[in-house]
């Protein structure tokens, strides 16, 4: 793994090596072994746009590469990476753990202030996290990585709440292991990005114009603009529909009662706006997917 000039910036991916992806995935986890392997145990540098990543390394070496840092460690040890952050990491066949890749947004759904401040203590700068002399905690965190993983593999897991039940309680304890020892660089950046993702989660239904969500955060609405840009590619107002159709899906899912009286609980005055905001979002009238996921 050397370091290099380049011609052009590292690559981004959803998930190394990949173009594209499901846009819809919240949440991915994978043995180290997995992807590794074809690629000759040597991830090279690239970022990640809108997701966080946790890289659990149990056993084996692991050279790391975060922005201009570099390390060679051996498991086990926590490497936390926030978007944007370039990264690449050389492994071996001896080398064991997961990798976790996540949207911030899927582990503060549910009005929960406290995963929000989680994120916000862990993912403020690229972290590297060891267990020397904590060998308890490490099993601890271990057995957790392995249970998330295999109830992300396991079948009919798509859209079961567990994973990221399991993945918000491993960042939680990531968090508090990471206020016993800070490493790493300052990014005021992404605890500005999660700030507003947790103003996203309190008001959508609220229906906030994007100045007070700029004003909440002590930024004009350009500078909000620039800030939701460089970390998902998308605008503001883009993170606040994607939540709110969200919420109507769910709704729509669970809920029997009419439209009209879902679309007042999610802050719409008039039916009718309700039925064409959901249709642009979705493709779908709100009685049409209604009618899709019935049995």
């Amino acid at each position: 793994m050397s370091r290099s000039l380049r011609t052009a910036p590292p690559p981004s991916f959803r998930l190394y090596g990949e173009q594209g992806g499901n846009a819809v995935e919240k949440l991915h986890v994978e043995p180290i072994q997995q992807r590794s392997s074809l690629y000759a145990w040597e991830i090279d540098a690239h970022t990640h746009r809108g997701l966080h990543q946790v890289l659990w390394v149990a056993s084996g070496p692991a050279t790391i590469a975060l922005d201009e840092r570099r390390e060679t460690r051996q498991g086990p040890v926590v490497v936390t990476i926030p978007p944007g952050v370039v990264h690449e990491f050389r492994f071996s066949e001896q080398t064991d753990g997961h990798v976790l890749t996540f949207d911030p947004a899927a582990m503060i759904e549910g009005d929960l202030p406290a995963a929000g401040e989680a994120l916000d203590q862990l993912f403020a700068e690229p972290r590297i996290l060891d267990f020397e002399g904590e060998e308890a905690e490490a099993v601890r965190f271990g057995l957790m990585m392995a249970t998330l993983a295999t109830e992300f593999a396991a079948p009919g897991s798509a859209g079961s709440p567990v994973p990221v039940w399991l993945a918000r309680a491993a960042v939680w304890l990531l968090a508090d292991r990471a206020a016993r020892g800070r490493q790493g660089i300052g990014r005021a950046r992404q605890k500005l990005f999660t700030r507003f993702l947790v103003l996203v989660e309190a008001h959508f239904r609220e229906h906030w114009p994007m100045t007070s969500y700029a004003d909440a955060l002590g930024l004009t609405p350009e500078r909000l603009n620039r800030l939701v840009r460089s970390e998902t590619g998308r605008l503001p107002l883009e993170i606040v529909q994607e939540r709110l159709t969200r919420e109507a899906c769910r709704h729509l899912t669970y809920i029997a009662a009419p439209i009209s009286k879902l679309s007042w609980d999610l802050g719409f005055e008039d039916p009718a706006y309700f039925c064409r905001f959901f249709k642009r979002q979705t493709g779908q009238t709100p009685r049409d997917f209604r009618r899709s996921i019935e049995p």
